[in-house]
Order: structure tokens, then C-alpha cells, then sequence
């Protein structure tokens, strides 16, 4: 099943069961955050709640491109306070292509020791990412994104910084949650997403990774629900102002291509109780082994980034802007 949050033309909130273009609203529901809540409540599953509560009737049903080009898409899943859901991510977490496999399986076959941090953490992954059911693997790399007012949806422009270096594409596959009453992490189901990142910066001093990940990221327009595929294919494009695609590239996710378990990556979030705050959302990426930047492309202003996959329904597209600074020197009281 696929779900999407969206706004009609009254503008009230809707949540929706997406089957092709066709959309038909889940009554009783205004947000996902509401139904998922409900259903951890009522003990039944997501897709089902959702089924049993959508409404049929031909007055309800929309057309999803006509709420795409009316720009009344909405991420699918977010918290009334942006503060209270977590942007975060791991890297290093997948295999790639088989080239790109092969290469990297050569390049961490040495002597440890002669190995950068990164390709030592990689290797770590791949030698015990993918422990026993049950069982908890190595750490990956993680990272802070911010909260939900980085977030965008299907449509809506990435923000690029005045102060950045460069502005670059990541196609991940995202989990979401909400964290039930008990403090009981609940996945809702996964999303595409644009883990939008300053490459240049981050290839600097890979400390200051933390720097270039605070930054606005894309997430759908549709959540699935349910398990992932273990075989994720997709295709991540840059078109240029004009439309046209200038850049594109395959790229795979789910387990079967990537060093870590989700339940592994998971269990390393998740773990600190921090972030098992009744009533909080996070959004979660898993990391990728595709983007532009590798091939030297350098993405403008005005120029769109579109991630697409069969699995997750309608492409993500999100232009991207140039955002000035809002920087004020701190003020002594």
C-alpha cells in the first residue's frame, strides 16, 4: 500500500491511499501521524486501518497529478511541532554496482591499518553489518540532519545556503517512525528520498561531514507501507531549467545491496533514549552509493532533482534555490 499526505482544494488535510493516479481519502484521519497513533492504539496494522477507514465514494476521490501540479502535496509524515521529529542518516551503508562493489572490495582487502576511516568504517560494515536476527552488528557511520522544518515535499524547492559550497543530490531510501505511548519505536513504512548534502564541503575534512548534512533534505510524495524490498532499483536524474535531463543514473537499495541490516541500522538509532520520546517522529536515511557529485556534476539553481523507483509510486522532484543567509551575531543581554 501507498499512502500519501496532501491538502484539498479547501484546503483541509487529507491522508490518502494512492493506487496509480487515483487518490482516495482515509476518513477520520487528517495526518499520518494521527492514524499511525491510532493504530498502535487499536493494536491492528497500518495498511489495514487505513483500508477499513478509506472513504469509497467518488465525492472524496482525487487525481493524484492534479494535486501535484496544484502543489498541494505534503510530506508523508510530519509532526504539528517540527521540533519534535528527528532528520537523521547513516552512510556507508551500501554496496553500489558491481563495479563499484568489486572496486571497493579491493580497495578494503589490505592491511586495515593503510586504510582511510571511511573505508575502515565500510569494511566494519561489510564484516558485521548483517548480524543474527536478534542479534545487534557493528555501528555505522550516522549523522544529524534537523528537524522537520528542513523537510520537504514533492514539489517544493531545496534550499540551498548562500554560504555552501555545493549543493548535491543523495537518493536514499528513508524509514519513518513514530514513537508509540510506551516509548516503543514503530516503523510506519518507507519513502524516497533526496538526502540532500555540500559534497565540497564535506570532502574538505571528512569532520566536517556534520556541517554539510545540515541541510534541507526531500522525502516522497509516497509512503509504503510494509516491509522493503530486499531489491530496491531507481533512477536519480538532474534536469536542467529547461526541463531536459542532463544527468542520470540507476541506482539500488534494500538490503540485498546494501552492509547493513535495516533492523541493524535501526537498532543503532534507536537505541539511545533520546529518541524514544512518546509522540515524536523520525525520519531516517539509510544512505546511498549514487549521486552526481562522483561524476563532476554541479547542480545550479533552478536545475531539479528527481528520484524515482516503481516500488515508491510518483518521482520525488525538487528544484533547487539559493537561500541568503538569515545570520545575526549574537546579542548579550
Amino acid at each position: 500500500m501507498l499512502l500519501i499526505q496532501y491538502t484539498t482544494a479547501a484546503g483541509q488535510r487529507c491522508v490518502g491511499i494512492l493506487d496509480g493516479d487515483a487518490v482516495t481519502p482515509v476518513a477520520g484521519y487528517a495526518t499520518t501521524l494521527e492514524l499511525a497513533q491510532a493504530a498502535i492504539a487499536q493494536g491492528v496494522g497500518l495498511a489495514a486501518l487505513a483500508d477499513a477507514a478509506s472513504d469509497a465514494s467518488d465525492d472524496g476521490a482525487e487525481s493524484y497529478e492534479a494535486i501535484a501540479q496544484a502543489g498541494r502535496l505534503l510530506a508523508p509524515i510530519d509532526h504539528p511541532d517540527a521540533a519534535h521529529c528527528y532528520v537523521t542518516g547513516t552512510g556507508l551503508t551500501h554496496l553500489g554496482s558491481a563495479d563499484t562493489r568489486d572496486a571497493m572490495h579491493k580497495k578494503i582487502g589490505g592491511d586495515v591499518e593503510t586504510l582511510s576511516d571511511s573505508m575502515k568504517m565500510f569494511r566494519m560494515g561489510v564484516e558485521g553489518g548483517k548480524p543474527a536476527a536478534g542479534s545487534a552488528g557493528v555501528q555505522p557511520e550516522w549523522f544529524y540532519k534537523g528537524d522537520g522544518s528542513i523537510v520537504r515535499a514533492s514539489g517544493q524547492a531545496m534550499d540551498m545556503p548562500d554560504f555552501s559550497l555545493d549543493g548535491g543530490e543523495e537518493p536514499e531510501i528513508a524509514g519513518l517512525y513514530v514513537i508509540g505511548a510506551d516509548g516503543q519505536p514503530c516503523r510506519v513504512g518507507f519513502a524516497l528520498g533526496n538526502e540532500f548534502s555540500d559534497h565540497v564541503t564535506e570532502r574538505q575534512n571528512y569532520l566536517y561531514l556534520a556541517h554539510s548534512k545540515l541541510r534541507n533534505c526531500g522525502v516522497g510524495p509516497a509512503l509504503l507501507v510494509g516491509e522493503l524490498p530486499a531489491h530496491v532499483e531507481g533512477v536519480s536524474r538532474i534536469r536542467g531549467r529547461d526541463g531536459a535531463v542532463r544527468w542520470e543514473k540507476a541506482f539500488v537499495s534494500g538490503e540485498q545491496n546494501m552492509s547493513h541490516t535495516i533492523g541493524n541500522l535501526e537498532y543503532h538509532h534507536f537505541k539511545y533514549g533520546l529518541f524514544n520520546r512518546p509522540g515524536d517522529v523520525h525520519i531516517h536515511f539509510f544512505g546511498t552509493a549514487t549521486l552526481s557529485f562522483a561524476d563532476n556534476v554541479r547542480v545550479e539553481a533552478g536545475e531539479t532533482f528527481e528520484i524515482e523507483s516503481p516500488q515508491f509510486g510518483p518521482a520525488l522532484r525538487n528544484p533547487l534555490a539559493l537561500a541568503p543567509t538569515r545570520f545575526a551575531r549574537v546579542k548579550t543581554l
